[in-house]
């Protein structure tokens, strides 16, 4: 998994999983405390997660919108959508409506 810091966005590349979730969720922390605006993780050079890191997805938007800031999911593909869906974690994301090209 690599992880840059574009500014407000945070672009991830590879798969997201469980050996990768404390790098991303440290990068979400940081973005949130160095902006005050929203901040947008691109997933479109994700070709795969798995449930423990749908999950640091979901309770990074919770705990953004408990501290006042707003976390949006980008450039989401069929496999990250599905697995929001199987795990009903996608009621607690906001993803971009423009899904990313299969």
């Amino acid at each position: 998994m690599e992880i840059v810091n574009d500014g407000h966005t945070l672009l991830l590349s590879g798969d997201f999983d469980v050996r990768s979730t404390m790098d991303v969720r440290s990068a979400i922390h940081e973005a949130m405390s160095a902006y005050d605006d929203d901040v947008v993780i691109d997933l479109t050079e994700v070709h795969a997660i798995d449930l423990t890191a749908a999950r640091v997805l979901a309770y990074a938007t919770l705990e953004a919108s408990r501290a006042g800031h707003h976390l949006r999911l980008r450039g989401c593909g069929p496999a990250v959508r599905r697995m929001l869906h199987l795990t009903r974690l996608a009621r607690f994301v906001e993803v971009d409506r423009a899904a990313a090209s299969a």
